[in-house]
């Protein structure tokens, strides 16, 4: 006789319960999520190990999923959505509890896991690249939010450095900030002190000193003396803020593009055109090793957000965008499509041809980021790095 297993996870409890083929109840119990309650919950799995066909899970990474992989367990990550809608199946009140979730879990695995995937084993190296690759995007995320903070503050009382370099977030814009914080400061600078500031720091914009201290000075606006030191200050605190997450970034892509490197698939992407040193590893990291995870390039399309949904019924027909999927698989193919409808010919006449139907900007580019997953998916599956020749003369 066959065990099903569910498990309800939160932040500080986890809620297991355990169903035999008849869908009865064999254990329904709450761990803490500690070393203690943690052992606790895998000793009791490990008491149905040999007829246990799995665990259930809504989730598909963190510490509790990698414990149950650790010790051998095969486990299932369901989505939230299919959850919620398999409690439905059981009761008609919108009753919520850990110790019903969890069952629902563990029955809708007896009776519809035979539908579902187990959850691949990632290498170490995959492991420890998708966490990079992560927090680099968070990284990323934080710097944006920054410098919109300091152009803001630059705007409001420094508008010439904001036009005198090509971006707010530049280590020449940073340094010139802190030399001459304020409109005053900066009125001082001429074309001698331009080229010594363009010395000493390295600035390779190719732009001639004379021509930065024209912009400098056709924008040198200030404020009163009261609001110009106030956002002084603030200005120079985001200053080290900025300065402080461009060289996080510089050491994520250093890191990043070591263990791209590294991996086996690697090759594959980097193979392609426009995968770069960030869309690359963006992609192998959410695409992942397991190739039976997409057996059809329909499915991993599907998984990317690329493969419209159509609603059908009665005389009503509509195609729409996919919103259940990997967003961030998605929004890397989105990125990956605008470049290549840029530097690519071909890529850049079907994004053309879209907009000349009617289609969107974005859906444009998801029907050039179609076109390049399919190829992606069939180098991936042979493991074989693109060849522009045979994909052209195809």
């Amino acid at each position: 006789m066959g065990m099903f297993a569910g498990i309800d996870w939160g932040g500080k409890h986890h809620q297991l319960a355990v169903v035999d083929d008849d869908g009865r109840t064999v254990s329904n119990e709450r761990f803490g999520h500690d070393v203690e309650g943690v052992t606790e919950l895998i000793s009791v799995l490990d008491g149905h190990r040999s007829s246990l066909e799995g665990v259930a899970i809504e989730r598909a990474d963190g510490l509790l999923v990698e414990a149950l992989q650790h010790v051998g367990l095969t486990v299932y990550a369901v989505s939230p959505r299919v959850s919620a809608r398999a409690r439905e199946r059981y009761q008609a009140a919108a009753r919520k509890s850990d110790r019903f979730d969890a069952y629902v879990l563990a029955d809708t695995f007896r009776s519809d896991g035979w539908r579902w995937r187990p959850l691949a084993v990632p290498s170490p190296l995959l492991a420890e690249l998708g966490a990079v690759v992560r927090h680099r995007r968070q990284c990323a995320r934080s710097q944006l939010a920054v410098e919109a903070q300091l152009r803001a503050a630059l705007e409001a009382y420094h508008p010439g450095v904001i036009a005198l370099f090509s971006a707010v977030d530049r280590d020449a814009t940073l340094a010139f900030l802190r030399d001459y914080p304020t409109p005053e400061m900066a009125f001082r600078v001429g074309t001698v002190r331009m080229e010594q500031f363009q010395r000493r720091v390295g600035y390779s914009g190719r732009v001639p000193a004379d021509v930065l201290v024209e912009r400098l000075r056709s924008h040198l606006l200030s404020g009163s003396a009261g609001s110009v030191n106030g956002h002084r200050y603030g200005a120079l605190a985001l200053t080290d803020q900025l300065e402080l997450l461009n060289n996080h970034l510089r050491g994520y892509d250093r890191k990043v593009g070591d263990l791209f490197e590294r991996h086996p698939d690697g090759g594959i992407y980097a193979s392609f055109p426009a995968a770069g040193p960030l869309i690359g590893p963006e992609l192998l990291t959410e695409i992942g090793e397991d190739r039976e995870r997409f057996p059809t390039p329909g499915v991993l399309l599907a998984e990317a957000g690329l493969a419209p949904v159509t609603l059908a019924s009665g005389k009503v027909q509509r195609v729409r965008i996919r919103h259940a999927c990997n967003r961030r698989l998605r929004s890397t193919c989105t990125n990956w499509a605008y470049v290549l409808k840029r530097i690519d010919p071909p890529s850049r006449t079907r994004y053309l041809a879209g907009l000349d139907r009617g289609q969107l900007k974005h859906r444009a580019l998801r029907g050039v980021g179609a076109s390049w997953m399919r190829v992606l998916w069939r180098c991936w599956q042979d493991h074989t790095p693109y060849d522009p020749q045979r994909h052209r003369s195809n």
